[in-house]
């Protein structure tokens, strides 16, 4: 039986490199664009980028610590009100 086309370890190298060269060139299109920094580290060669990942792992960790908090046991649905 053959593999699903995104567990082939030739498709996640493919991904791996294709989103780095997107990221790459994201920052690159920084010098293309004028921007108008209001603060000091605005100016900053990738801050838009290196901004945009931070906040997404701060809203993965975020996330982690809502599902231990919210998080019930596998049998919470099975335990009747008897029991």
């Amino acid at each position: 039986m053959e593999q699903h086309w995104l567990m082939r370890p030739r498709t996640i190298r493919r991904l791996w490199v294709g989103g780095v060269i997107v990221l790459g060139l994201t920052v690159l299109g920084e010098y293309l664009v004028d921007r108008h920094p209001h603060f000091s580290f605005d100016q900053l060669p990738g801050f838009s980028a290196i901004f945009g990942f931070l906040a997404c792992v701060g809203l993965i960790l975020v996330a982690k610590l809502i599902g231990l908090a919210l998080k019930r046991a596998d049998t919470y649905y099975e335990d009747g009100p008897d029991e």
